[in-house]
């Protein structure tokens, strides 16, 4: 067994690389770590799970100096550490690869990679052609092959991700946290991702890997960690678990990972899309002549990685962007020019994929959020004079109807956790009992028991003769949910697929281009 140029030990056979003891951080009155420990070993995966507000990410951001702990310590290889920033973590071989990239668009791969750590050539100025070779034997070694000399702002997704490890790496990083590393990733280029993560692993490597996804725990993971309200409340290993145990650690109760769902009866055409092309916001063809439609009592999945004109199509079809060409109609009615509100009053609902710019104001109360499209129509509102009796009593309902885990109706909607902002978004746009659904990203950023309660409600509206058009750059939330599924690919629908036909591999090369 080596050691590296810091002199840290590489290789399972060494014990522990990480110890994290009785760590505690409270912001205010929230307590987000409560003594908690974490041992990570070399060599080793060691997934990190939990709610959002579990405490996760907190407890990396301490690891990697980003967050000052208010009590406990941390060792390294066996010593004790102060972290104080990411420099001394990097000092310490701790990588950090962001689910949101830190990468340069301008820049090419090598200059990325070096970025604060260049090698000076002929008249102090950057040696790029050694910095090429050495990103180039670097990323050969754990086969994260990518081209030194392309531009980041020309690579996909999957290949920008490797470019964010090799920074880490360039850097001797022997202790690498991946938080949500797979979350914009295709199925192969995810498994892509596992083979590199095996291949660090044999090289003594210790990979923190943070996710949601509990089937790729349980494939890739050697040690599970669970966090629940700030607290570890678990560790254990996939043979002595299953995804089920998993999720109810992380809730506190029995959760239902996939919804039951009967099949579909669908009826007439409520939403019509119909050679649509829709710029994006550098005047670039986003959506290039998309035609679908989707009927009454179905769900018609969107699936692709993201980026490839999901948003500018939904955007176009809600009213919030002018389409260049084509026509958009609900329940028969022509909406291609109309404006949000009146595309909204013609029977179209809509949860946008970002709640807090798009989908709520979470400075308002929830009944306030509740009554957002129709606030001034009656029974909301008489002329210019609010009926607030009218909207307590209505948010009232949608908060049992829902289960939305508040103290009233008057509550600030931004004092609540995620899962019930969301819960909250739902409500709204179901509870106006809609012919059409715009269902983006609808679980994003929320908890696995939240999850299960969303899509029970989109299915159960469905069985009522709902429409539902879903977006979502999860494919297995896709997948899950939809009796047909639309592969759209650089602003084109590619393939659509029903019964039979609808295979997770064959829609993942779809996705990737690959017809």
């Amino acid at each position: 067994m080596t050691a590296d140029s810091r002199g840290l030990a590489a290789g399972p056979a060494l014990g522990l690389a990480l110890e994290m003891r009785g760590v505690v951080k409270t912001f205010g009155t929230l307590r987000a770590n409560d003594d908690v420990d974490l041992e990570v070993k070399w060599g080793e995966v060691h997934a990190l799970l939990g709610e959002n507000g579990a405490g996760k990410s907190t407890l990396m951001n301490v690891l990697f100096g980003l967050t000052k702990p208010d009590a406990g310590e941390i060792v390294v290889d066996g010593r004790e550490a102060r972290i104080r920033n990411p420099v001394d973590a990097l000092n310490l071989g701790i990588g950090m690869v962001h689910q949101h990239f830190m990468l340069i668009p301008p820049l090419t791969v090598a200059e990325n990679v070096v970025l604060g750590s260049e090698t000076a050539g002929p008249g102090g100025t950057m040696d790029r052609r050694r910095a090429a070779r050495e990103v180039l034997e670097l990323s050969r070694r754990y086969g994260l092959e990518v081209d030194p000399d392309a531009m980041i702002r020309d690579l996909p997704v999957g290949l920008q991700q490797r470019v964010e490890i090799l920074k880490a790496l360039y850097r001797g990083a022997r202790l690498l946290i991946l938080d949500e590393p797979t979350a914009v990733l295709t199925p192969q280029e995810a498994e892509r991702l596992f083979e590199v993560m095996h291949r660090l692993q044999a090289d003594g490597t210790s990979l923190i890997f943070i996710t949601h996804k509990l089937g790729e725990v349980m494939s890739v993971a050697d040690r599970i960690t669970v966090m629940r309200r700030g607290k570890v409340v678990a560790t254990t290993i996939p043979k002595e678990t299953t995804p089920a145990d998993l999720a109810r650690l992380m809730v506190g109760r029995p959760v239902l990972l996939r919804v039951d769902r009967g099949p579909a009866h669908p009826a007439e055409e409520r939403l019509e899309v119909e050679d649509l092309v829709v710029e994006d916001d550098r005047h670039q063809v986003a959506v290039a002549g998309v035609t679908l439609a989707v009927r009454a009592g179905e769900i018609l999945g969107v699936a692709g990685v993201e980026g490839n004109g999901q948003n500018e199509l939904v955007e176009a079809i809600v009213g919030l962007r002018r389409p260049r060409s084509g026509w958009i109609r609900v329940s028969g009615r022509d909406v291609t020019h109309a404006s949000t509100k009146s595309t909204l009053h013609a029977g179209l609902s809509h949860i946008a994929a970002d709640r807090h710019r798009l989908g709520a104001i979470l400075e308002l109360s929830i009944a306030d959020n509740l009554v957002l499209p129709d606030y001034d129509i009656p029974p909301f509102a008489s002329g210019l004079v609010r009926r607030f009796q009218a909207i307590l009593s209505y948010a009232k309902d949608l908060i049992e109807r829902f289960d939305i885990r508040a103290e009233g109706s008057q509550q600030a909607l931004g004092s609540l956790s995620g899962g019930n902002q969301q819960k909250v978004v739902v409500a709204r746009e179901l509870g106006t009992a809609p012919a059409v659904l715009i269902a983006s990203q609808p679980t994003r950023g929320v908890d696995v028991g939240s999850i299960e309660f969303i899509h029970r409600q989109i299915v159960d509206q469905r069985d009522k003769g709902l429409a539902v058009l879903l977006v979502s750059s999860e494919l297995d939330e896709v997948l899950s949910l939809s009796d047909r599924v639309a592969v759209i690919y650089r602003g084109k629908v590619v393939a659509l697929l029903e019964g039979d036909s609808i295979d997770r591999d064959r829609i993942g090369l779809l996705m990737a281009g690959a017809a």
